[in-house]
């Protein structure tokens, strides 16, 4: 195979899967890890990838890079009600506790489900997110605080300090939490500041903190950690992670629930 063509299906394997490993691309061409080293450098110098440590990732993975919900709305939606019908396996039947609920896409597709599930209940819910606030309003079983804050526009939730110490004054029994990024080296992040203080008062003010992030994300390192690994009691997720990533999660004693309630996890 000549370079140019090798590179050019690294390229689209970044593309493709987000991230590529030195290692991976040796195997799968059957190069040397030099040369593989040197194509991957080929490709950030042409603006078609970035190298990290032991490999590269997408472009588009960069640490500031945030699209706005609105963007996200319309990508991995079957990924995304796969991890909200897991996720409900932490609510039992006739709960009546308190629920804290971030924002995001991820945590949206909970709602209409959780909603559902708390029907004739008397549970609390309080959210930072405009949007979630919206769409519980009035449902039956459902009681709703929403935090008040500057509004980001680009994610629709509530963020500053006024937010943070609110969430400071509370203990909610599960905090259901989404994420830019999971890394095994540098936990859950999230590119801006202000959402890392609320995503980060979130995971220590409730008494069991869960992360839905889908596998799109895993590997992904985003400017802001708000959690190590060891923080956060449970990753919900549409696929398993990869080996290191699982490897980590273990160490850290956070369960990993993956497909539907009865393919695996404990709730």
């Amino acid at each position: 195979m000549y370079q140019a063509e090798r590179q050019e299906l690294i390229a689209r394997a970044v593309r493709d899967a987000g991230r590529v490993s030195v290692r991976e691309l040796s195997e799968m061409f059957d190069i040397t890890t030099e040369t593989a080293r040197r194509d991957l450098q080929a490709l950030e110098e042409g603006g078609l990838l970035r190298r990290v440590h032991g490999g590269a990732i997408a472009t588009n993975r960069a640490s500031l890079v945030e699209r706005a919900v609105g963007e996200r709305l319309t990508q991995r939606g079957d990924e995304k009600a796969r991890i909200a019908a897991r996720a409900l396996a932490a609510i039992p039947s006739g709960f009546d506790g308190s629920i804290l609920l971030d924002a995001g896409t991820t945590t949206g597709a909970l709602l209409e489900p959780l909603a559902q599930h708390l029907a004739g209940g008397r549970a609390e819910i309080v959210t930072n997110a405009v949007a979630h606030a919206a769409a519980l309003a009035g449902r039956d079983g459902i009681g709703l605080t929403v935090l008040g804050g500057h509004v980001r526009t680009m994610t629709g939730a509530a963020v500053g300090a006024s937010t943070v110490q609110a969430i400071d004054a509370l203990r909610p029994d599960i905090a259901f939490i989404g994420a830019n990024g999971l890394s095994a080296d540098f936990g859950f992040s999230t590119p801006d500041a202000d959402e890392a203080a609320v995503k980060r008062a979130m995971v220590h003010a409730a008494h069991r903190a869960i992360a839905l992030v889908d596998v799109s994300k895993h590997g992904v390192e985003s400017l802001q950690r708000f959690a190590a690994l060891g923080d956060v009691d449970v990753l919900v997720c549409d696929e398993d992670p990869d080996p290191g990533l699982a490897d980590a999660l273990a160490r850290h004693d956070v369960d990993v629930w993956t497909g539907s309630a009865d393919e695996g996890g404990r709730a």
